[in-house]
């Protein structure tokens, strides 16, 4: 059987979508099926681009390439997924969320509203078309419900090398790997910073175009003694940080899915989350495996200083977190009995 997997590809952009695609074609591998990924380009700067590669999807036939006849093909992204192919799943990681839940009417161009409406027409006739639609999360399933009145059934799946996450003795630092954008809300965590009141350190990883902007408020706000600014590291090196890490921050706007949640249960580690984080909170139940709290820094702040005041309750709840984990049975060969179905 072979399997074309379709995504899209962001040049210099590397992160947990890019592991989605991998590990999904990895483990159709594993399956014995002969899978591999057709990857699309995306300029999401660009209404034009958009649109042409709107066109472009929705014209192009996966039913043979090269002389190879393609027996299914799955599509996890906007606008890739628009392509042709009679035995087509589509598992959707996440819509042009710019059109949708972070469109804002008051500061739209012409151009903007123009981009909208196309691209709601482009998902009503794709994605409504599909006797059987899939979103990552129950989050993206809430917005197609919502944007689109359209039904999807939520697939989780394990995070990137799941099987490598452990725990180990707890360090006075909160950890948070994540890109450095304004969505994942690294923000919110230096500001709470500087009011903590124990001597819990930030420890946050990753890259992004907001290093420099964090570099600076972290100077202005006399932080630098207790927030670190990792930049990238190795995989080992953030397997080894969740371990030691008193617990786990992961506090974005409206995340789709998140692997942080799961990658900080599978290392042991209690969870602070926000009430509009999105994904984080089909996982995160307050007081048991972590908290949620109001994206404010002093609330962030308080549950911090309480994990470091109660460290043997941090303990358990990172151990009730790794168990709700297991009891979830998260695992790709369900993912794949769905898609393949």
């Amino acid at each position: 059987m072979k399997v074309l997997v379709t995504a899209n590809e962001v040049p210099y952009i590397s992160g947990g979508a890019e592991f989605h695609v991998e590990n999904l074609v990895a483990n159709l591998k594993k399956k014995g099926i002969q899978a591999s990924a057709l990857k699309f380009p995306f300029n999401a700067g660009s209404a034009n681009a958009i649109e042409s590669m709107m066109e472009y999807c929705q014209n192009y036939n996966c039913e043979h390439l090269n002389g190879i006849k393609i027996d299914k093909v799955i599509s996890l992204q906007f606008p890739v997924y628009g392509v042709q192919h009679s035995n087509h799943s589509i598992w959707v990681m996440h819509q042009h969320r710019a059109v949708y839940e972070l469109y804002d009417e008051n500061r739209a161009t012409p151009a903007d509203k123009s981009l909208k409406n196309s691209v709601e027409k482009f998902d009503a006739q794709v994605l409504g078309e599909k006797d059987s639609l899939f979103a990552n999360s129950c989050r993206v399933a809430e917005r197609l419900k919502t944007y689109n009145g359209l039904t999807a059934e939520p697939l989780y799946h394990p995070p990137n090398n799941a099987d490598q996450f452990f725990s180990a003795e707890s360090w006075d630092y909160i950890f948070y790997p994540s890109r450095l954008e304004s969505l994942k809300r690294q923000e919110l965590l230096i500001r709470a910073a500087a009011h903590l009141t124990t001597p819990v350190k930030i420890l946050i990883a990753g890259d992004g175009s907001l290093r420099d902007y964090y570099a600076r408020l972290i100077r202005e706000l006399n932080l630098d003694e207790r927030v670190v600014l990792l930049g990238r590291i190795t995989e080992a090196e953030k397997l080894t940080c969740y371990a030691h890490s008193l617990g786990v921050f992961f506090g974005p706007f409206d995340e789709d899915y998140g692997y942080i949640t799961l990658e900080s249960m599978l290392s042991g580690k209690p969870v602070i989350t926000c009430t509009d984080s999105g994904g984080p909170l089909e996982f995160v139940r307050h007081d048991e495996n972590g908290f949620v709290v109001e994206p404010e820094p002093e609330q962030v702040a308080e549950k911090i200083d309480w994990l470091w005041l109660n460290k043997h309750k941090s303990e358990e709840m990172g151990r009730e977190g790794l168990a709700g984990y297991h009891k979830a049975n998260i695992a790709w060969d369900n993912v794949l009995e769905r898609l393949l179905d």
